[in-house]
């Protein structure tokens, strides 16, 4: 238990989980290493090269990321997905191509490819669009691992989205759990 005074009250307050890490029904202060609560930490990180070869797509990576989880031996924990590139993005919706051809109709008109004159970026290169393409569909998901498995709703998938292509670029996968 921690007993927190606050400056305005002359009684303390008993605060029962307050930055504490629980283990077997017992309360570790922070600083305890989590070996000392007889847990161990399994972690795995790993790097999916992707190499697209048009400018952009929707790529499932979701039997990729099933594979990882089970290599990684973790059973409960999380794992994140991290598109390492400032024009890709990792999402998480379903898996049908109708959506994923609304998703470009629709990125394209808040960020429109051309005229490339339209974005000061573009000084030097054509990929503004896929700088705001990104930061709409985001960098990264993190999912529940449960019983060794992906954590996720019905239909729900995981894709990488490619907005500047035709080279190669990299995704971070990084699974922790015991």
């Amino acid at each position: 238990m921690y007993t927190i005074f606050l400056p305005d009250r002359d009684k303390p307050y008993n605060v029962y989980s307050i930055n504490c890490f629980w283990a077997k029904s017992r309360c570790f202060p922070p600083g305890k290493l989590a070996l000392e609560a007889g847990i161990t930490m399994k972690t795995l990180t790993k790097e999916i090269w992707m190499d697209v070869p048009q400018r952009r797509a929707v790529v499932s990576i979701h039997s990729e990321v099933e594979r990882l989880v089970h290599e990684s031996g973790v059973k409960e924990g999380l794992v994140l997905v991290n598109a390492m590139h400032i024009t890709a993005s990792v999402f998480i919706n379903d898996n049908e191509s109708g959506l994923h051809h609304d998703y470009e109709l629709w990125l394209e008109k808040l960020a429109p490819e051309k005229p490339h004159s339209q974005y000061q970026h573009n000084g030097f290169e054509d990929n503004a669009d896929a700088h705001m393409k990104r930061q709409i569909m985001g960098r990264e998901v993190v999912v529940a691992v449960t019983d060794g498995q992906l954590h996720l709703g019905p239909w729900e998938h995981i894709f990488y989205y490619e907005f500047d292509g035709m080279r190669r670029k990299r995704l971070l996968v990084k699974i922790i759990g015991e």
